[in-house]
């Protein structure tokens, strides 16, 4: 089966075993849809949670998870990444992509000069920026803004950029 991201678990909340969210979806509401998540936590390890309640706390979703009942049991879950089973994924709109689905594009310049890959999707409030590793082995913080991604084809596995002056 094959997973969607949605979150990573930033902190814990409280004594209770409630985890702080940072959502990585546009809609955080889409949060109150769900039943049931999978985390993988820092180590790799994967488990199933049932949501009991979902709450809002500034760019945060606050979850309480029937199987984590105290705070030493949502410490384990920091940094983890909470995923949902692709078919429950929202429909995208258009220019919008699902993270897993940037991660791995090949990042080519304006003058389609090849750049990079793009490494990860760092989601900072006003806009996403995607981390690409460079052909030198450095890396270029990009925005997602129009004035800077050109061009996302998913099935070509490619990215055209423009890197604005000063990002380099």
């Amino acid at each position: 089966m094959e997973y969607m991201y949605i979150g990573r678990v930033a902190n814990t909340h409280g004594v209770k075993g409630v985890i702080k969210v940072l959502p990585t979806t546009d809609d955080p509401k889409r949060f109150e849809l769900l039943k049931n998540v999978k985390i993988e936590d820092a180590r790799g390890k994967e488990a199933d949670y049932t949501v009991v309640k979902v709450k809002y706390l500034h760019q945060f979703v606050l979850l309480e998870l029937k199987e984590v009942m105290d705070m030493n049991m949502a410490e384990s879950l920091k940094q983890g990444i909470i995923k949902i089973p692709k078919e429950e994924a929202l429909p995208l709109e258009t220019d919008e992509y699902y993270v897993q689905d940037l991660i791995g594009l090949k990042v080519y310049d304006h003058l389609d000069v090849y750049m990079g890959i793009i490494k990860d999707v760092l989601f900072t409030g006003s806009n996403e920026v995607y981390v690409v590793t460079l052909e030198t082995g450095k890396e270029l913080l990009l925005p997602a803004i129009k004035d800077c991604i050109l061009d996302v084809d998913i099935a070509s596995n490619k990215m055209k950029v423009y890197v604005m002056e000063g990002l380099m």
